[in-house]
């Protein structure tokens, strides 16, 4: 297994430059320069200092000079100042909001198994009946209602209609002199809203994924040969067939990971929290490519990371996969 492990680990290093190397080319041959953003509303900037500004940023080297350069600095950790105005180092900036972002997403995600597979098995285990027709129009509402709209229909029901949760934020004006379970039920109000917009729409997809692997598992010999056995029903289904089923979902969640970031843009800026996606949007409208690498970055590893977890969880499930 450690074998195994460590080869898996060898085999991320190149992906992970081939992927930086992508990122890194494309961000650049998008039209436009960071400097426009500092220049285009100034008429007195004359091309000289735009050649100056230029230099500054170093953007007046060839491209895999540039991509070099970086890369040097993010084998320390070091992805640069950003061209905002604070000329902050990205790591600081990626330090600050990573934390938020993966704390709602695990939330949501922990959230949405304790959901969807329940929901699945029971439907599967009850396939054609009438509560696996009623749960899957309503898995379906789920699943076809867009994300962004769903928000704002939390937010005009519960924000402003019933005024019972905040839609923006992490944190009230008072939450500093709150005591401890106060801090904790004021941050617990705050996220509920982004935490269900979230959920919704994966625990009707990941539900269906469940239904449809439980169902082709319970029709197979072993599961019969079980049954046969006279084990109880709960065993068959909770400890042979389910086991089985939950691979392809393993895969799923494994390719989930990278969705923490990309996947919190929208949340993060319909509800106006401080987190990776709202960093990453404000990033790409101000063209700051130190801030926009940086995220793209550390969405390569968490792909990686989801890749790794996935064929680990998929190892733990099968022992025959450890054998190749």
């Amino acid at each position: 297994m450690l074998a195994w492990l460590a080869k898996r680990l060898i085999d991320m290093i190149p992906t992970f430059f081939g992927i930086t190397l992508i990122s890194f080319a494309i961000l650049h041959l998008a039209p436009g320069k960071p400097t426009d953003v500092l220049t285009e509303m100034n008429p007195k900037i004359t091309p000289e200092a735009r050649l100056r500004l230029e230099k500054y940023y170093g953007l007046d080297k060839p491209l895999h000079e540039q991509y070099v350069l970086w890369l040097k600095r993010v084998v320390k950790l070091d992805f640069g100042e950003s061209f905002a105005s604070d000329h902050r180092p990205v790591w600081d900036k990626i330090r600050e909001r990573l934390p938020v972002t993966i704390n709602l997403n695990l939330i949501s995600m922990a959230l949405m198994l304790a959901i969807a597979v329940p929901v699945g098995v029971s439907s599967a285990v009850r396939a054609y009946s009438l509560y696996d027709k009623i749960t899957t129009v309503i898995v379906f509402i789920g699943f076809a209602a867009p994300t962004f709209w769903l928000a704002l229909l939390l937010m005009m029901f519960f924000g402003v209609t019933l005024d019972l949760l905040p839609i923006s934020g992490l944190k009230s004006m008072d939450h500093d002199t709150m005591g401890f379970w106060g801090k904790t039920l004021d941050y617990a109000r705050h996220i509920a809203l982004p935490i269900l917009a979230g959920t919704i729409g994966s625990v009707a997809g990941l539900s269906r994924y469940m239904r449809s692997n439980m169902l082709e598992v319970v029709r197979q010999d072993f599961i019969t040969t079980a049954r046969a056995k006279g084990l109880s029903e709960r065993v068959v289904i909770y400890r042979h067939a389910l086991r089985n089923a939950l691979l392809p979902v393993i895969t799923i969640l494994g390719l989930s990971v990278p969705g923490l970031i990309g996947g919190s843009v929208i949340m993060e800026n319909i509800f106006s929290i401080p987190g990776m996606g709202q960093f990453f949007y404000q990033a790409l409208m101000t063209r700051d490519y130190p801030s926009i690498m940086g995220v793209l970055t550390i969405g390569a590893a968490l792909t990686l990371a989801g890749n790794l977890l996935a064929d680990v969880g998929y190892a733990a499930s099968d022992p025959r996969i450890r054998a190749r």
